[in-house]
């Protein structure tokens, strides 16, 4: 295991540590506020895009310019793996209920590494099956399965959860492609600008005018600086190490972090069962990520082993990652 994979896990790791608390936040505004899931979603993304770009404009604005060829890329990871994906997972909650949805989002690692197989020609190895199996399987434990007795699961819902674990795919994938080009600040910069775009032409009617309360400002703030701008940014450097199908497993990490959060803030208990769940998880992240040796563990997964010699501008724009 080469040291740039190690810290594209610990990286990923830390992302998802950060993300686990964006649903305590969402609770207290959305507790407190006179806001709807979709306005939150809206400005939240606003937010984090003046955020950025008054950020780089001042420290860093050699970073604001991208490629006009990139555009369209980045338009399409803001506006579907961010913009749509914050739509489809919002209304799966209220449509399927929080377990049925978690449940239809661990499809998100099939996905990724079926596109990756697909786009990037990234192997789908035993222990990548594995790992996807386990990640899976420890999901639907901690959204509690067996709970689905009576729920009714209509085809639209269908639909809605696994839209919400395709677009997180997009985002995956096309983060990707885009982060070995880019400082990370850089794409989220306009990923998030055009998600908000995306958001606000999507939104029912009143739904913008419903924006965060004052009351509510310090978890408001909270949200934006930790898991949204810390959260996506150390997301965007892990992803650059990693193949794209094992970063998304890696970050199915979120789920136990989650609980542990919603434990302690919440006062959420976590059962047996969840327990064993989380634990399957964790199993999975550590399959995938342990030593066999530094040449066939670099091949196996898609990355350049290190007789291949200097990777070149398409190599790099293919889907491999490189250290800055």
């Amino acid at each position: 295991m080469t040291l740039s994979r190690i810290l594209g896990v610990v990286l990923i790791v830390l992302a998802t540590a950060c993300w686990s608390t964006s649903g305590t936040f969402i609770h207290f505004i959305l507790r407190y506020a006179d806001t709807t899931p979709w306005g939150l979603a809206f400005w939240r993304d606003l937010a984090t895009w003046l955020c950025l770009g008054a950020g780089l404009l001042i420290l860093r604005p050699g970073l604001l310019r991208v490629e006009r060829r990139d555009l369209p890329w980045l338009a399409l990871m803001g506006s579907i793996g961010v913009g749509l994906m914050h739509i489809a997972w919002t209304t799966s909650i209220v449509v399927n209920g929080v377990a049925v949805s978690t449940s239809l989002q661990a499809n998100a690692p099939v996905f990724v590494a079926v596109m990756a197989r697909l786009l990037w020609r990234e192997p789908l190895t035993k222990r990548k099956g594995l790992a996807i199996a386990l990640s899976v399987a420890g999901t639907l434990l901690i959204g509690r399965l067996d709970q689905w007795e009576g729920v009714p699961i209509t085809l639209g819902g269908l639909f809605l959860g696994l839209a919400a674990a395709l677009t997180y795919g997009v985002l995956a994938l096309l983060t990707k492609k885009l982060a070995g080009s880019y400082h990370p600040a850089t794409v989220l910069l306009y990923t998030f600008g055009f998600a908000a775009l995306t958001l606000l032409l999507t939104q029912p009617d009143g739904a913008l005018l419903a924006a965060p309360a004052w009351p509510t400002f310090a978890y408001f703030s909270a949200l934006v600086l930790l898991p949204t701008i810390g959260g996506f940014l150390l997301y965007t450097a892990g992803v650059r190490r990693l193949p794209v199908s094992v970063a998304s497993i890696v970050a199915m990490t979120e789920v136990p972090f989650a609980t542990l959060v919603a434990f302690f803030t919440l006062g959420e208990r976590l059962d047996g069962q969840q327990a064993l769940g989380a634990a399957a998880i964790v199993l999975a992240v550590v399959i995938l990520t342990w030593p066999e040796n530094m040449r066939k563990s670099a091949s196996e997964d898609g990355m350049p082993g290190p007789a291949s010699g200097d990777l070149t501008p398409s190599d790099v724009r293919a889907g491999y990652s490189v250290d800055r």
